[in-house]
Order: C-alpha cells, then structure tokens, then sequence
C-alpha cells in the first residue's frame, strides 16, 4: 500500500491539495522518506488517555473514531508530526483513527506491549512471561498495523530495563524479542517497519545497554528511544546535560530520539529544549522527539484537560509547546559535519558493556509456529484506511482562554487512498531468527540465566510504564 504523491513537507492545508504521507525508511543514523528522501525528524507527542488504568480495562485510544477526531484536531493544532501509543488491542479496529491520522500527515510510533497479562515481559524474571501467547501478541499488533502506512515504527520495549536487578535479568531477552519481530517482518510484513527500544535514561547503563542493542547480526535494534527530562525550566544546551547526551551518542550508528520529554519540575515549560532539539547542535545526532504527555493524568504531565464527558479542554502549556514547534525550522539540517558509523557487527566483549549482564546467548524463541506460519487472520485483521473518514468531533472543546472552539474540523493534507498490499514477507533477513540458545556473533559471551521452567511472575515490574517514572528515578544525572 503506498500513496501515490510527493511527500508532505510541513503541517498545514499546503494550499488545499492533499499531498502524500509516504513510508518512512532507514538511512545511517537518520529516518528519511522513502519517496524524497529527505531526513525526517520526529516533532510529537505522547499519546495514551486515562494511563495504564484505561488500558487494564480494555481501553485503546486509537479505536474510538469521534474521540480521535477530537484529539487529532487538536494535534493538528499543535503542529506534530508523529504521535506513540503506548498500548493497543490488536483484537479490535483501528481503521478509522489510523485514517485521521493519516489524513492529518500523523505518524504513529507503537509500542507492542500492554501490562495485561501475556502482553508484557516480567522484566526481573523475563523466563517467566516470554511465552508463546505473548509473542502472539507482539506479532498479532504487527500484522494489524502494518496496513498502515503511517505507522512509523514498532518499539520492543519501554523501560524493561532500569534497575540492578533487570539489567541483570532482562537484556538477552530484550534482543530476542527484537529478533523475533525482525523474522515475523522477514516472513509476513510487506515492508520493512523499523524496531526499536525505548530506555530510561540512567547513567549506569545508557551507554552499555545501547551498545548491547545495537551490535551482532541478530536482534539488533534499527533505532534508539530515550526517555530523558533532564531539561528543567530555563537552561542551555550545556547547563541541562543535553550536550552530555549528544557526546555520549555522536559515535551511535542508529537513529536517536527522545520517545519521552518535558521535564515538569518547573512550571510552566517553556519547552527551550524544543529550539535545541531541531538545532544543528542535536541533529546530526538526534531525529528529533516526542512530548511526554498529551493527557493530563495524575502524574501532571498533561497538555490537555478530558472531562468526565470526554470534552476536551486546552491547558497554557499546549499553546507555549505548539509556539515552540512553530518556531522549528520546517526542514531541519543535519550539520556537515555530522558522521555516519557503520552498524557494529562485532560486538564488544561483555566485560566492558558496564551496569548490565551484557548476555550474547539468546533463548530460542517461543513463536516459532507464527513467525512461520503468521498469526491467526482472522483474530487480527491487517487495517486498512477508510475511504471517507468522518474529520470532525462532537465533543466540545474549550481553549486556554476558556472559549469554546467551533471550527473543529481536521484539515486533510495527505490523500488516503491505497492500493492492495502484496502477500508475504520482505523476504530478506533484517536481524531476525529463531535462536537455539546458542550466541549471537560477537565477541561478547555469558550465561543464559534462565531459570526453566513457565513459573508465576512474583512481584511483576513491568517493562511498560507509560513514563509514570518519576524524573529521579528515571535519570541520573
């Protein structure tokens, strides 16, 4: 499925001829478009209403076509590119959301895991939940979003690992489920989706762990998610660390972006870090990022207000964060001397990957039988966008000065038409397999640590958590 014009370049009605929305590909250290091939720098936000609380009772923001209208509109209104979801139901339809998406020129970034039960990885005792129904899962919310073509990426994990005891626990089977969807694509996805990790941003392990994930020639990462607030209130590049950062990463082969940010400890934000962000002083490194978060929720991260009655109410915030996108060049360029590693094939040996158990033996994989065969179609139907979307919402919604807002209606500015997608997989190997218990290539080695056996998850942590970190916790600088 691909649309059949250039690609869209910025936000906005580009004169009321609906461009395209085309895939997004990998090239070095940067996403580009796979049409023009220009560099495209992630500018989003964080996207998951009601929190871990809506998804434990079946709640999935992409599957209610007038709240997704009413939010869509409003992204529209900020001036973003890309939204992440933190959790779906493949189970259901996402058709229509996906279509306003796509029609607004959104992508969407999604994370494959929930906290449900066998949808997650118990990251203290990973052995116990990496199981064939999980896996399932995994590749059941693939299959479905693959037909989309506005899905940009697939994240493997949010924060699996971010204490002693899952960094102990939790990186070889990290890679392999990161293995295990680079082979389900290999075998069942028309095109190439790129899978990533998302890492809470802890000195003990920020280097090593993404080192880790990006070396040997399985289950290795095609992008690096970062989950960092370390910027607070007024600061510089220097004075909050971000120059810290973009050093530790300037020999990082893969792309890089924030998949969280907006440290809330000063108040209001005055989202400085967005200037930086899409500056030369960070793009030759980093491809941009996305907002944590677009709800308010308990933690007090919020952009919008949701009312009991699912009205929608604009916070100071949204409008200082959507002035700072305003003032982001349209195109961002990546300084001249910026570099381009090469992916290590090699890796490093384990004793100098610090702070995690730098394991190269992966367990054999639990899914063989669907990343052969492919899920159960019709449990999980590949998505298609709709051919007349319906581009505005009843619900009211009420600015930040306290007026209500009547024009509510989605500019359309990328067609959503599309052709059949063809059978099959890409058919070329991309870093996946099936594993035998034996060592990805490297010179890296350890032990399995598997303990046998299915076992009960004692005292899950989960290896999603919706940022619901607290900024201590989650960055140690």
């Amino acid at each position: 499925m691909r649309f059949t014009v250039a690609a869209l370049g910025a936000l906005g009605f580009l004169g009321g001829v609906a461009t395209a929305i085309n895939t997004i590909d990998l090239k070095g250290r940067h996403f580009v478009d796979s049409v023009t091939g220009k560099e495209f720098f992630i500018k989003g936000v964080d996207y998951q209403p009601g929190g871990a609380a809506s998804v434990e009772k079946g709640g999935d923001p992409l599957t209610d076509k007038d709240k997704c209208a009413r939010d869509v509109f409003l992204f529209q209104k900020l001036g973003i590119n890309t939204i992440r979801v933190y959790s779906v139901d493949p189970s259901q339809n996402h058709d229509e959301c996906m279509t306003l998406l796509a029609a607004a020129g959104i992508y969407l970034v999604l994370d494959v895991n929930t906290p449900l039960e066998n949808q997650h990885l118990n990251n203290q005792e990973p052995w116990t939940t990496y199981t064939p129904m999980y896996l399932e899962h995994i590749f059941g919310v693939m299959d479905v979003f693959s037909g989309y073509d506005n899905t940009l990426a697939f994240l493997a994990g949010n924060e699996v690992i971010f204490d002693p005891g899952s960094a102990k626990a939790s990186p070889n089977y990290v890679k392999a489920v990161v293995r295990d969807m680079k082979a389900y694509i290999t075998n069942h996805i028309h095109r190439r989706i790129p899978v990533g990790y998302s890492n809470a941003d802890d000195l003990r392990f920020r280097n090593s762990l993404a080192a880790y994930l990006e070396c040997g020639d399985t289950g290795y990462i095609d992008f690096w998610g970062v989950n960092s607030y370390q910027w607070c209130g007024k600061n510089t590049f220097a004075g909050s660390g971000y120059d810290k950062l973009v050093s530790d990463y300037s020999n990082y082969s893969l792309p890089i972006f924030f998949t969280e940010y907006g440290c809330n400890k000063v108040r209001p934000r005055i989202w400085q870090e967005v200037d930086a962000l899409y500056s030369d002083q960070m793009t030759g490194v980093f491809s941009g990022g996305l907002v944590y978060e677009f709800t308010q929720e308990p933690n007090d991260y919020g952009l919008v207000n949701i009312t009991s009655g699912e009205d929608v109410i604009i916070l100071d915030e949204f409008d200082s964060l959507g002035d700072a996108f305003g003032k982001t060049p349209k195109q961002p360029t990546i300084p001249s001397s910026a570099s381009n590693p090469n992916r290590p094939v090699n890796c490093p040996a384990a004793s100098t990957l610090t702070g995690i158990t730098a394991n190269f033996t992966l367990p054999t994989t639990q899914g063989a039988e669907y990343i052969k065969d492919g899920v159960d179609k019709t449990k999980f139907v590949k998505g298609k966008f709709v051919s007349s979307p319906t581009l505005t919402t009843t619900h009211t919604v009420t600015d930040s000065q306290g007026k209500e807002v009547t024009d509510k209606t989605i500019k359309e500015v990328a067609s959503i038409s599309q052709s059949p997608i063809p059978d099959g997989g890409i058919g070329i190997n991309i870093g996946g397999g099936t594993g035998t218990g034996g060592s990805t290539s490297g010179s890296g080695s350890g032990s399995s640590g598997q303990k046998g056996g299915a076992g009960s998850a004692k005292s899950v942590t989960f290896g999603w958590s919706l940022g619901l970190i607290a900024i201590g916790f989650a960055v140690f600088l």
